[in-house]
């Protein structure tokens, strides 16, 4: 490659000449980026921030008008069939005269005071209360309230259970913090533990980690800085986390791979890092920044939550690009042939001239046959592809959370007697003085219209903020708040039933909000922005490959197959999730629908991750044809080199991918299988069956560029200086120190 226009050699060979200045140069950077982040908080998304539509309206009014949303919680006494209505009418009793003494509990509603909390089976009421004082304090209030509950149901033999959003915190916290911390332990280990395998070496194999880690923890730093633009929430820092390790692994390895390539040639050392520099170096910037275009297109959500989460992703990347180009060649410049300290004896060093046996044997089919590979192939990824057409989408719930916790098997118990009632649909009214005659009298006959609707149920509640401007009306709609009865509730109640009563009302503003309208806000606006986010990604991935390899067909056939192996991952989450296909091998207890943020975000990320093998692919072949190879020889060369490597970065992602299998909530099972999936079958049928067959069967079509487009930039992807055995044009094979663990040998 032109030493002069390949800027990863550049940089790379500047490093590599000074190492101590790179090396210490990364680490004032880390530690900056650290005290940054200590000291500058990260700015988190507000309630409107993470809603949208007419929701994102309420909250706006609500926090306009200075509504302080109380801690409310609620106990459901419930009995049995067969236990007499005066053994639930005593804890019930028991119940609210307790409450009501306890000091940390606040306007209190019951049966008792006749409010409409009572069952339409009559086994069934509901007990409603605040936590008093400050809700950001709740947590701490609430421990006396549980504590009266559980005597309380204690002394009854009736079902005495509490729900409410400071107790289904508390539940579910713990419960969250142990999956994410598990995964975040089981990564790291997986992650050495292959690339122990990979390397054979310990040096070698912490390198990568080591490397990933250092900046996994200076873009954290940095967040700090970029939230105070784009707001971010925990989600940021958890897909921070899984792409970060995900990317930074994968760049050093390929660096670190074909450096011991060159040397296992006969290169010296400064060669062997001149060529990685050039060639895996030019490879890393490039699928670096296709990574960070592809996550880009989250901006044009227009949804805050992802463009947290887009800007968090892009700042790991671009860290660890900025790395890989710099302290990495540093550090093997540094470490020299010590990289290899302490190998690992049982595991055998293959020869440098002897290649492994199962991706020549499979590539060398596929190229006698490439008609038969590609129907094969591109036949399994659609066959795997159709389930997705089917795909049901839901706005992620309760149903997404860990099931055998007590405070969600409340959750369900309450919304089976009152329907809705848990997370009823809210309409916030804005008037003047909503204790005005003219606006509580239209409030009493929206409450008389939606029950007499048969859409929406008791109990209906009305709650007026301290400044008197703003009130909102509770009203549970029928169904689970997902179901199509739910959003017929919901349309009847905000097309009809809100504009014909508190609607009609002069000075007044009413905005209907809730679970069942988010979701249906959020469809929306996913409807509307999806098909920009996809031309955008794809418009722009292809330009960056056209440039980077002066050629169409190149860059549409790698476009092609990466949105075939996304449709396969969707496929397979379908018939998981939906189907119930291997879904107690993941711990599911029954079918679910997609989670509806979950394919947009999973498009985004795999199609940027995905790149990285095509684009290290590609460069192999492309660095084999400029040396003057046909074209089946440049793909029979680029993919066997290649081969080692890339099962390596691929073994690596799917086992980080799947550790969020194992997580509590759906939809982390979800982003992990599709992940998985997907990058499994990016790097083993669409690298070793169809991408070659394509290439094979295109021939010297492959290398097409119009005419009008001659004035693209000539990058050149053979090294630099190559030493005097890679000059010979002959097919070289991997490689050195690689075992035959993952070679498949």
């Amino acid at each position: 490659m032109d030493g002069s226009r390949n800027i990863a050699g550049r940089v790379g060979r500047w490093s590599a000449r000074h190492r101590k200045t790179a090396v210490l140069g990364w680490l004032a950077f880390v530690l900056a980026a650290v005290a940054v982040g200590a000291f500058v908080p990260q700015a988190q998304l507000t309630s409107a921030e993470q809603t949208i539509g007419e929701p994102a309206r309420a909250q706006q009014i609500l926090d306009e008008n200075g509504w302080e949303e109380a801690a409310s919680e609620m106990v459901l006494v419930q009995r049995e069939d067969g236990v007499p209505e005066a053994a639930a009418t005593a804890a019930l009793t028991d119940l609210v005269d307790e409450l009501r003494a306890t000091p940390e509990v606040t306007n209190l509603v019951s049966p008792l005071d006749g409010a409409p909390l009572v069952s339409a089976d009559g086994r069934s009421a509901l007990v409603t209360f605040d936590l008093a004082g400050d809700p950001d304090d709740a947590a701490e209030q609430i421990a006396p309230v549980q504590d009266v509950v559980a005597a309380v149901a204690a002394e009854h033999d009736v079902r005495v259970e509490q729900f409410g959003g400071t107790s289904a915190d508390l539940a579910l916290s713990d419960t969250l913090d142990a999956d994410f911390q598990r995964a975040e332990l089981l990564s790291i280990p997986i992650i050495l533990a292959v690339l122990l395998l990979t390397f054979g070496a310990l040096v070698a194999a912490l390198l990568p980690l080591v490397f990933a880690l250092s900046a996994f923890v200076g873009a954290l730093g940095l967040l700090s800085l970029t939230s105070q633009i784009w707001h971010v929430d925990q989600t940021a820092s958890i897909v921070m986390l899984l792409i970060g390790l995900a990317v930074g692994v994968d760049y050093s390895l390929f660096y670190l791979k074909r450096e011991r390539e060159e040397r296992a040639k006969g290169a010296g050392p400064v060669d062997a890092l001149d060529i990685a520099a050039a060639t895996s170096g030019h490879s890393v910037l490039i699928s670096g920044i296709t990574v960070m275009v592809a996550m880009a297109g989250m901006f044009l959500t227009g949804f805050s939550v992802f463009t947290g989460v887009a800007s968090a992703t892009i700042l790991v990347v671009a860290c660890s690009v900025l790395g890989s180009l710099t302290v990495l060649p540093a550090m093997m410049a540094w470490l020299g042939d010590r990289v290899e300290k302490g190998r690992l004896p049982f595991l055998r060093r293959r020869a440098a001239d002897r290649p492994g046996r199962f991706w020549p044997v499979v590539l060398g089919a596929v190229l006698r046959r490439p008609m038969v590979a590609a129907v094969v192939a591109g036949g399994a990824l659609v066959g795997l592809a159709v389930p997705a057409v089917s795909m049901d989408l839901r706005a992620e719930g309760v149903q997404d959370l860990p099931q055998d916790l007590a405070v969600i098997q409340t959750y369900n118990r309450i919304t089976e007697a009152f329907p809705g009632g848990p997370s009823p649909a809210e309409v916030v009214v804005e008037a003047p003085d909503v204790t005005a005659p003219q606006v509580q009298a239209a409030i009493a006959a929206l409450r008389e219209r939606a029950l007499a609707s048969g859409q929406m149920n008791e109990p209906i509640a009305v709650e007026a903020g301290d400044s008197g401007t703003v009130a909102v009306v509770s009203v549970p709609l029928v169904g689970d708040g997902e179901e199509q009865a739910s959003r017929d509730a919901l349309a009847t109640l905000a097309g009809e039933l809100v504009p014909a009563t508190v609607g009609a009302v002069d000075g007044v503003t009413a905005v209907v909000t809730g679970g069942t309208a988010y979701s249906v806000a959020f469809d929306e606006l996913m409807a509307e922005r999806t098909p920009w986010v996809f031309g955008f990604v794809l418009v722009l991935a292809f330009l960056l490959l056209l440039v980077s390899f002066r050629s169409v067909t190149v860059a549409v056939t790698a476009i092609v197959l990466n949105l075939l192996s996304v449709a396969a991952a969707y496929g397979v989450m379908v018939l998981v999730f939906e189907e119930g296909v291997g879904a107690g091998l993941i711990g599911l207890d029954g079918t679910s629908a997609i989670v509806n943020w979950i394919p947009l975000f999973l498009f985004v990320i795999l199609f940027g991750l995905s790149m990285d093998y095509h684009v290290f692919i590609l460069s192999r072949i492309r660095e084999a044809r400029d040396r003057g190879l046909a074209t089946r020889d440049a793909v029979a060369q680029g993919i066997t080199s290649s081969a080692g490597v890339v099962t390596s970065a691929a073994v690596i992602m799917v086992f980080v991918f799947l550790t969020f299998v194992t997580l509590s909530m759906t939809s982390m099972k979800q982003i992990g299988l599709g992940l998985a999936v997907a990058v499994l079958l990016d790097a083993t049928v669409v690298r070793a069956l169809l991408l070659p067959a394509v290439m094979q069967l295109l021939g010297e079509r492959n290398w097409y560029l119009p005419r009008w487009l001659a004035w693209l930039p000539s990058v050149r992807h053979e090294p630099v200086a190559a030493p005097p055995a890679a000059a010979v044009p002959v097919p070289r094979r991997e490689v050195v120190d690689e075992p035959l663990v993952l070679s498949a040998d």
